[in-house]
Protein backbone atom coordinates (compact mmCIF):
# COMPACT_ATOMS: atom_id res chain seq x y z
CA UNK A 1 0.00 0.00 0.00
CA UNK A 2 1.34 3.38 -1.03
CA UNK A 3 -0.19 6.33 1.17
CA UNK A 4 -0.04 10.04 1.53
CA UNK A 5 1.07 10.42 5.33
CA UNK A 6 0.53 14.22 7.03
CA UNK A 7 1.29 13.61 10.61
CA UNK A 8 4.55 13.92 12.68
CA UNK A 9 6.15 12.25 15.85
CA UNK A 10 7.84 15.30 17.74
CA UNK A 11 9.54 16.78 15.31
CA UNK A 12 8.36 16.96 11.72
CA UNK A 13 11.28 16.55 10.34
CA UNK A 14 11.00 12.97 11.31
CA UNK A 15 7.69 12.04 10.44
CA UNK A 16 5.89 8.72 11.76
CA UNK A 17 3.13 7.07 10.06
CA UNK A 18 -0.59 6.67 11.64
CA UNK A 19 -3.13 5.87 8.97
CA UNK A 20 -6.16 7.26 10.15
CA UNK A 21 -4.59 10.42 10.72
CA UNK A 22 -4.49 11.65 7.03
CA UNK A 23 -7.77 11.49 6.55
CA UNK A 24 -8.22 13.70 9.76
CA UNK A 25 -6.26 16.23 8.52
CA UNK A 26 -7.47 16.22 4.81
CA UNK A 27 -4.11 14.26 3.41
CA UNK A 28 -5.03 11.75 0.64
CA UNK A 29 -4.52 8.31 0.35
CA UNK A 30 -2.93 6.90 -2.48
CA UNK A 31 -3.46 2.68 -2.16
CA UNK A 32 -2.76 -0.35 -4.60
CA UNK A 33 -4.12 -3.26 -4.64
CA UNK A 34 -0.46 -5.21 -5.14
CA UNK A 35 2.90 -4.44 -4.43
CA UNK A 36 4.34 -3.99 -7.97
CA UNK A 37 7.63 -2.46 -8.04
CA UNK A 38 7.55 -0.51 -11.30
CA UNK A 39 4.13 0.26 -10.84
CA UNK A 40 4.77 1.90 -7.21
CA UNK A 41 7.81 4.12 -8.30
CA UNK A 42 5.22 5.81 -11.23
CA UNK A 43 2.80 6.19 -8.26
CA UNK A 44 5.40 7.86 -6.00
CA UNK A 45 6.65 10.19 -8.96
CA UNK A 46 3.03 10.98 -10.68
CA UNK A 47 0.79 11.02 -7.47
CA UNK A 48 3.42 13.88 -5.66
CA UNK A 49 3.88 11.05 -2.66
CA UNK A 50 5.72 12.23 0.27
CA UNK A 51 5.44 9.30 2.73
CA UNK A 52 5.40 5.73 2.27
CA UNK A 53 4.35 2.96 4.72
CA UNK A 54 6.20 -0.79 3.66
CA UNK A 55 7.38 -3.76 5.54
CA UNK A 56 11.44 -4.06 4.27
CA UNK A 57 10.49 -6.72 1.60
CA UNK A 58 8.49 -3.74 -0.10
CA UNK A 59 11.55 -1.30 0.57
CA UNK A 60 13.99 -3.95 -0.95
CA UNK A 61 11.64 -4.26 -4.24
CA UNK A 62 12.09 -0.52 -4.82
CA UNK A 63 15.67 -0.71 -4.41
CA UNK A 64 16.20 -3.07 -6.62
CA UNK A 65 13.79 -2.59 -9.25
CA UNK A 66 15.39 -1.13 -12.58
CA UNK A 67 13.29 2.76 -12.19
CA UNK A 68 14.82 2.98 -9.35
CA UNK A 69 16.48 6.57 -9.57
CA UNK A 70 16.62 9.70 -7.08
CA UNK A 71 13.81 11.39 -6.35
CA UNK A 72 12.92 14.31 -7.08
CA UNK A 73 11.02 15.57 -3.67
CA UNK A 74 11.38 14.02 -0.46
CA UNK A 75 9.61 11.30 0.79
CA UNK A 76 9.58 9.88 3.87
CA UNK A 77 9.27 5.93 4.36
CA UNK A 78 7.42 4.34 7.28
CA UNK A 79 8.75 0.01 7.99
CA UNK A 80 7.50 -2.07 9.96
CA UNK A 81 6.59 -5.72 10.68
CA UNK A 82 10.64 -6.77 10.35
CA UNK A 83 13.80 -5.50 11.51
CA UNK A 84 14.94 -3.57 7.78
CA UNK A 85 18.51 -4.85 6.36
CA UNK A 86 20.91 -1.83 7.10
CA UNK A 87 22.12 -2.52 3.51
CA UNK A 88 18.26 -1.14 1.86
CA UNK A 89 18.15 1.53 3.93
CA UNK A 90 21.68 3.12 2.70
CA UNK A 91 20.69 2.40 -0.58
CA UNK A 92 16.95 3.74 -0.05
CA UNK A 93 19.04 6.83 1.78
CA UNK A 94 21.13 7.14 -1.25
CA UNK A 95 18.38 8.02 -3.59
CA UNK A 96 17.01 11.01 -1.68
CA UNK A 97 14.71 8.94 0.61
CA UNK A 98 14.52 8.68 4.48
CA UNK A 99 13.21 5.70 6.57
CA UNK A 100 11.51 5.73 9.93
CA UNK A 101 11.17 2.32 11.53
CA UNK A 102 8.84 1.82 14.01
CA UNK A 103 8.17 -1.54 15.86
CA UNK A 104 4.88 -3.00 17.94
CA UNK A 105 3.07 -5.99 17.70
CA UNK A 106 -0.89 -6.57 17.70
CA UNK A 107 -0.84 -6.76 21.70
CA UNK A 108 0.77 -3.48 21.49
CA UNK A 109 -2.10 -1.94 19.26
CA UNK A 110 0.72 -1.46 16.35
CA UNK A 111 3.88 0.82 17.04
CA UNK A 112 5.05 1.47 20.15
CA UNK A 113 8.88 2.41 19.51
CA UNK A 114 10.46 4.47 17.04
CA UNK A 115 13.72 4.57 15.84
CA UNK A 116 13.74 8.00 15.92
CA UNK A 117 17.07 9.63 14.05
CA UNK A 118 19.46 11.42 16.55
CA UNK A 119 20.56 14.73 14.78
CA UNK A 120 24.54 13.86 15.46
CA UNK A 121 24.28 10.67 13.40
CA UNK A 122 23.85 13.07 10.38
CA UNK A 123 27.64 13.19 10.25
CA UNK A 124 28.29 9.48 9.99
CA UNK A 125 29.17 7.86 6.72
CA UNK A 126 26.27 6.39 5.03
CA UNK A 127 26.84 2.42 5.98
CA UNK A 128 27.39 3.78 10.04
CA UNK A 129 24.24 5.79 9.47
CA UNK A 130 22.01 3.04 7.95
CA UNK A 131 23.14 0.71 11.11
CA UNK A 132 21.48 2.68 13.52
CA UNK A 133 18.52 3.40 11.81
CA UNK A 134 18.11 -0.50 11.08
CA UNK A 135 17.52 -0.80 15.47
CA UNK A 136 13.73 -0.64 16.93
CA UNK A 137 14.69 2.10 18.70
CA UNK A 138 12.65 4.38 22.14
CA UNK A 139 9.14 4.16 23.19
CA UNK A 140 6.60 6.54 21.72
CA UNK A 141 5.66 9.29 23.92
CA UNK A 142 2.16 7.43 24.95
CA UNK A 143 4.27 4.20 26.21
CA UNK A 144 6.09 3.51 29.48
CA UNK A 145 10.30 3.17 28.52
CA UNK A 146 10.79 -0.38 26.89
CA UNK A 147 12.82 -2.29 28.20
CA UNK A 148 14.93 -5.92 27.52
CA UNK A 149 15.16 -7.79 31.04
CA UNK A 150 16.81 -11.03 31.76
CA UNK A 151 14.94 -13.95 33.04
CA UNK A 152 14.25 -12.68 37.11
CA UNK A 153 12.60 -9.46 35.04
CA UNK A 154 16.51 -7.25 35.45
CA UNK A 155 17.26 -4.72 32.78
CA UNK A 156 20.45 -5.83 30.41
CA UNK A 157 21.24 -2.39 29.09
CA UNK A 158 25.09 -3.04 27.72
CA UNK A 159 24.37 -3.79 24.16
CA UNK A 160 25.35 -7.19 24.41
CA UNK A 161 23.76 -9.28 26.84
CA UNK A 162 20.15 -10.47 25.15
CA UNK A 163 16.76 -10.87 26.69
CA UNK A 164 13.07 -10.53 26.41
CA UNK A 165 10.90 -7.13 25.39
CA UNK A 166 8.44 -6.12 27.80
CA UNK A 167 6.35 -3.31 27.42
CA UNK A 168 3.27 -1.71 28.84
CA UNK A 169 1.64 1.54 28.74
CA UNK A 170 -1.97 2.91 27.52
CA UNK A 171 -1.82 1.28 23.93
CA UNK A 172 -0.61 -2.44 25.71
CA UNK A 173 -3.86 -4.78 25.79
CA UNK A 174 -5.42 -5.46 28.81
CA UNK A 175 -5.26 -9.45 28.13
CA UNK A 176 -6.51 -12.27 25.66
CA UNK A 177 -10.07 -12.72 24.91
CA UNK A 178 -11.02 -15.44 27.11
CA UNK A 179 -7.92 -16.81 28.16
CA UNK A 180 -7.02 -15.56 31.85
CA UNK A 181 -3.97 -18.44 31.50
CA UNK A 182 -2.66 -16.97 28.69
CA UNK A 183 -2.88 -13.12 29.83
CA UNK A 184 -1.21 -14.07 32.99
CA UNK A 185 1.97 -15.77 31.41
CA UNK A 186 1.96 -12.71 28.48
CA UNK A 187 2.11 -10.48 31.88
CA UNK A 188 4.39 -11.80 34.64
CA UNK A 189 6.01 -9.28 36.34
CA UNK A 190 3.62 -6.60 35.35
CA UNK A 191 5.09 -6.15 31.87
CA UNK A 192 3.82 -7.60 28.79
CA UNK A 193 6.33 -10.16 27.62
CA UNK A 194 6.55 -9.70 23.30
CA UNK A 195 8.58 -12.85 22.58
CA UNK A 196 11.06 -10.89 20.61
CA UNK A 197 14.82 -11.14 22.16
CA UNK A 198 16.87 -8.17 21.75
CA UNK A 199 19.44 -6.10 23.62
CA UNK A 200 19.34 -2.19 24.79
CA UNK A 201 22.45 -0.15 23.94
CA UNK A 202 23.61 2.14 26.23
CA UNK A 203 21.54 4.89 24.64
CA UNK A 204 18.80 3.68 25.33
CA UNK A 205 17.83 2.32 21.97
CA UNK A 206 16.85 -1.54 21.34
CA UNK A 207 17.68 -3.54 19.06
CA UNK A 208 16.02 -7.05 17.91
CA UNK A 209 18.00 -10.40 17.37
CA UNK A 210 15.26 -12.57 16.61
CA UNK A 211 11.97 -13.74 17.66
CA UNK A 212 11.91 -16.24 20.50
CA UNK A 213 10.76 -18.74 18.29
CA UNK A 214 13.12 -17.83 15.41
CA UNK A 215 16.17 -18.52 16.80
CA UNK A 216 18.27 -21.25 16.41
CA UNK A 217 19.68 -23.41 18.92
CA UNK A 218 22.20 -25.45 17.34
CA UNK A 219 24.49 -27.12 19.94
CA UNK A 220 23.72 -25.17 22.55
CA UNK A 221 24.68 -22.04 20.71
CA UNK A 222 22.05 -19.54 19.93
CA UNK A 223 22.12 -18.25 16.29
CA UNK A 224 19.80 -15.01 15.37
CA UNK A 225 18.63 -15.79 12.19
CA UNK A 226 18.32 -12.06 11.71
CA UNK A 227 21.87 -11.55 11.92
CA UNK A 228 22.58 -14.29 9.50
CA UNK A 229 19.65 -12.78 6.87
CA UNK A 230 21.25 -9.27 6.84
CA UNK A 231 24.88 -11.29 6.56
CA UNK A 232 23.24 -12.93 3.36
CA UNK A 233 21.36 -9.21 1.99
CA UNK A 234 25.04 -8.04 2.01
CA UNK A 235 25.95 -10.23 -1.28
CA UNK A 236 25.69 -8.36 -4.05
CA UNK A 237 23.57 -10.81 -6.05
CA UNK A 238 21.23 -11.81 -3.31
CA UNK A 239 17.90 -10.26 -3.29
CA UNK A 240 16.10 -11.69 -0.37
CA UNK A 241 17.25 -13.93 2.17
CA UNK A 242 15.05 -15.96 5.27
CA UNK A 243 16.99 -18.19 7.46
CA UNK A 244 15.26 -20.87 9.82
CA UNK A 245 16.29 -23.68 12.08
CA UNK A 246 15.96 -27.21 10.52
CA UNK A 247 16.03 -30.26 12.28
CA UNK A 248 19.87 -31.57 13.03
CA UNK A 249 20.39 -35.48 14.18
CA UNK A 250 24.09 -33.96 15.64
CA UNK A 251 23.20 -30.85 16.58
CA UNK A 252 19.66 -30.28 17.13
CA UNK A 253 19.19 -27.68 14.67
CA UNK A 254 20.83 -26.23 12.01
CA UNK A 255 20.45 -22.63 10.02
CA UNK A 256 18.84 -23.16 6.67
CA UNK A 257 18.78 -20.36 4.18
CA UNK A 258 15.91 -19.44 1.54
CA UNK A 259 17.74 -17.21 -0.59
CA UNK A 260 16.08 -15.17 -3.81
CA UNK A 261 18.65 -13.83 -6.25
CA UNK A 262 18.91 -10.44 -8.33
CA UNK A 263 17.84 -11.02 -12.13
CA UNK A 264 20.25 -11.17 -14.04
CA UNK A 265 22.27 -12.53 -11.85
CA UNK A 266 24.36 -15.96 -10.38
CA UNK A 267 25.32 -17.25 -7.38
CA UNK A 268 26.34 -20.47 -6.11
CA UNK A 269 26.05 -22.52 -2.58
CA UNK A 270 30.01 -22.31 -2.17
CA UNK A 271 29.90 -18.49 -2.72
CA UNK A 272 27.45 -17.63 -0.15
CA UNK A 273 28.78 -19.67 2.43
CA UNK A 274 32.46 -18.16 1.48
CA UNK A 275 30.68 -14.84 2.16
CA UNK A 276 29.26 -15.28 5.52
CA UNK A 277 31.61 -16.81 7.24
CA UNK A 278 33.77 -13.63 6.09
CA UNK A 279 31.14 -11.71 8.07
CA UNK A 280 30.10 -14.80 10.61
CA UNK A 281 31.27 -16.82 12.97
CA UNK A 282 31.52 -20.26 11.31
CA UNK A 283 28.86 -21.48 13.29
CA UNK A 284 26.48 -18.93 12.33
CA UNK A 285 26.78 -19.87 8.78
CA UNK A 286 23.83 -22.31 6.99
CA UNK A 287 24.76 -25.92 6.30
CA UNK A 288 22.45 -25.36 3.23
CA UNK A 289 21.22 -22.64 0.95
CA UNK A 290 18.36 -23.13 -0.88
CA UNK A 291 17.66 -20.54 -3.94
CA UNK A 292 14.15 -20.05 -5.08
CA UNK A 293 12.39 -17.98 -7.17
CA UNK A 294 10.36 -16.01 -4.15
CA UNK A 295 9.55 -16.41 -0.07
CA UNK A 296 6.30 -16.41 1.68
CA UNK A 297 4.49 -13.77 2.66
CA UNK A 298 1.80 -12.05 4.27
CA UNK A 299 -0.63 -9.70 2.13
CA UNK A 300 1.71 -6.89 4.09
CA UNK A 301 4.91 -8.16 2.79
CA UNK A 302 6.07 -9.90 6.06
CA UNK A 303 7.75 -13.15 5.30
CA UNK A 304 6.25 -16.04 6.52
CA UNK A 305 8.84 -18.64 8.32
CA UNK A 306 6.56 -20.67 9.70
CA UNK A 307 5.76 -21.64 6.30
CA UNK A 308 9.47 -22.42 5.31
CA UNK A 309 9.65 -24.75 9.03
CA UNK A 310 6.71 -26.22 7.93
CA UNK A 311 8.09 -27.52 4.74
CA UNK A 312 11.19 -28.95 6.01
CA UNK A 313 9.47 -31.17 8.88
CA UNK A 314 8.16 -34.30 8.34
CA UNK A 315 5.18 -33.46 11.07
CA UNK A 316 4.51 -32.68 14.54
CA UNK A 317 6.92 -35.39 16.03
CA UNK A 318 10.27 -33.46 14.27
CA UNK A 319 9.50 -30.05 15.37
CA UNK A 320 11.95 -28.28 17.20
CA UNK A 321 10.84 -24.95 19.90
Amino acid sequence: TVKLYYTYYDDPNYPTAWAWAITAVGGTHVTIRAFRPAESWRIIRDEGVTHLCGAPPVLSGLVNAPEAAPLERPLCIVTAAAPPNPTVLERIEALGARVVHVYGLTETYGPYTVCQPQRSWSGLASAARAELLSRQGVAMVMADPVRVVDEQMHDVRDGVTQGEVVMRGNDVMKGYFRDPDATATAFRGGWFHSGDIGVSHPDGYIELRDRAKDIVISGGENISTIEVEQAILRHPAVLEAAVVGVPDERWGERPKAFVVVRDGAMVTDDELRTHVRGLLAGYKCPDTFAIVEELPKTSTGKVQKYVLRERERAGPERRVN
